[in-house]
């Protein structure tokens, strides 16, 4: 039995933790009482986690070094075969190391995490083995995927394939640069702040976010569960399509899942971009950090998409330079309680929770030195205002989202999708080795004025490359209505037609 009586000593102590002011002879009536409770604890254990069974094999895998992993970007290399035939027979995967993957270390970024195997399959590994697809390792993520920079994790820098030296953005970067160097198919990806689209904006792929909860996060470690996102990264918008007609739908496991509207988005692809509206948002060229280089290839964008037969407008959208101060406040104290005070999953939802991940999560508690500098500034700042004010900005900020999506929501009103650069700027330098504090946190979240807004508000959300800027990419950013991933993969897939068969102009 694993859960022992209180004693006397530990009761006053948690009595004194909770304001109480209890006499002896109180304290062991109470422990008294709690004797029946100690037993029903303990016959909980006997019944086991009620996880969902394991379908295919896997080989035992290692991590892999030297020329293999070149960009220092698989964490773990093993392969499992899924179905004989599906959607994605053949088609080869790297996850994202915040997914479980039975069998298979997970690290999440984190030395802290180092050394766990989960015992389950994620929802949506299950769905790309039964689709046929094949995976052939993890990739590594920033740590505890906190940063949009590719520099936290806990074993060293990912570098950007087009450009040594350079970040492959974050957090999910190494699954970005895996795709972009064509070591796999597709990758996953998950966006809380933009960590699918920044990476895919950094490396030059096709990062899609999709409508918060149309893709199960059961399985997946969570950070903050109105701002989890998990999806496709890859090398082309017809493979996004398709994988996303494979991930999306609910799962009975995800409470986020509620009202959920797939469709085929693949159906999407071949439609012409005759008559579609588009707004480009003027605040999403005018961030602090905003490059001219980048702001002129997304408005090249924007202009051949108006030579495809869109009708394309410039929209002023206000609320869009107030919304990083929203999201800001639910990821800063959010995050600290649900992924760090609750060991990730916390309480107060139905569905899937992972107790083995959750104890083992635990050991952060030991290790905090050894947590990157982006999450110590982000955990600082949420525990001071929780110790301050009691989770009421936090309270704020999320009954302000609802302002925010009617904002977008007026907006996508009048226009079919909203087009602004993914990233104000280009792909930056690593921070060298013992960079100080300052300039590894600027690294890290400098880029997220334009996406972490779709992340509170749940909007779907894609970056397509649209050219070349000093031998490094740059992505243009896609927003559609809730539910309407058909219509961003109709004017992506038109634009990415369109610009391959262009002349490439590398500036």
């Amino acid at each position: 039995m694993s859960v022992q009586q209180p004693t006397h000593e530990e009761m006053a102590e948690i009595a004194e933790q909770l304001g109480m002011h209890l006499s002896p002879a109180q304290i062991e009536e109470y422990l008294a009482l709690m004797v029946p409770t100690v037993g029903a604890y303990n016959a909980l254990e006997l019944m086991g986690d009620e996880l969902p069974r394991v379908k295919y094999p896997r080989t035992p895998g290692y991590q892999p070094r030297g020329e293999e992993n070149r960009y220092n970007a698989w964490y773990y290399k093993s392969e499992i075969h899924g179905a004989k035939s599906g959607k994605l027979k053949g088609r080869t995967f790297a996850i994202k190391d915040n997914v479980c993957v039975a069998g298979v270390p997970m690290m999440n970024g984190s030395s802290t995490l180092q050394g766990y195997v989960p015992e389950i399959d994620a929802t949506i590994i299950e769905r790309i083995l039964d689709a046929g697809g094949v995976i052939l390792g993890k990739s590594h993520c920033e740590l505890f995927c906190f940063s949009g920079g590719s520099h936290t994790g806990s074993l060293g820098p990912v570098i950007n394939p087009h450009k040594p030296g350079y970040s492959a953005g974050g957090s999910s970067s190494g699954s970005a640069a895996l795709v972009a160097a064509r070591e796999v198919d597709m990758a996953i990806g998950g966006d809380q702040g933009g960590s699918i689209r920044m990476p895919s904006s950094y490396c030059g792929t096709v990062g899609m976010k999709p409508t918060h909860g149309l893709v199960p996060y059961t399985g997946i470690m969570p950070i903050e569960t109105t701002l989890d996102h998990t999806g496709p990264i890859t090398q082309n918008v017809a493979d996004s399509a398709l994988l996303l007609e494979v991930l999306a739908g609910p799962d009975g496991l995800d409470p986020r899942q509620i009202g959920i509207k797939t469709a085929k988005y693949t159906q999407a692809l071949d439609e012409k971009p005759k008559g579609l509206r588009i707004g480009i948002v003027k605040e999403g060229f005018t961030l602090p950090n905003s490059e001219s280089d980048v702001n002129g290839l997304v408005l090249d964008g924007a202009a051949l998409f108006k030579k495809l037969g869109a009708r394309v407008d410039e929209v002023s959208i206000p609320m869009h330079s107030a919304a990083p101060a929203i999201w800001s406040a639910i990821a800063h104290e959010g995050a600290t309680m649900q992924m760090m005070h609750g060991n990730g999953f916390g309480f107060n939802w139905k569905g899937l929770y992972l107790p083995s991940l959750m104890k083992a999560h635990d050991s952060w508690r030991e290790h905090a030195d050894e947590l990157s500098e982006t999450l110590k500034v982000t955990m600082l700042m949420g525990q001071y205002m929780l110790n301050k004010h009691r989770g009421q900005h936090y309270a704020r900020a999320q009954n302000l989202v609802r302002r925010l999506v009617a904002a977008y929501d007026a907006a996508l009103a009048s226009y079919d999708v909203l087009l602004m650069p993914t990233l104000p700027l280009k792909a930056t330098k690593l921070p060298e080795p013992g960079a100080g504090i300052s300039e590894v946190i600027a690294r890290g979240f400098e880029m997220l004025g334009n996406t972490c807004p779709f992340d509170a508000t749940g909007h779907p959300a894609i970056s397509i490359p649209c050219g070349f800027s000093q031998g490094l990419p740059v992505g243009l950013m896609l927003v559609g209505k809730h539910w309407d991933e058909s219509t961003i993969y109709r004017a992506a897939s038109a634009f990415e037609k369109a610009h391959d068969a262009a002349p490439r102009r590398r500036k």
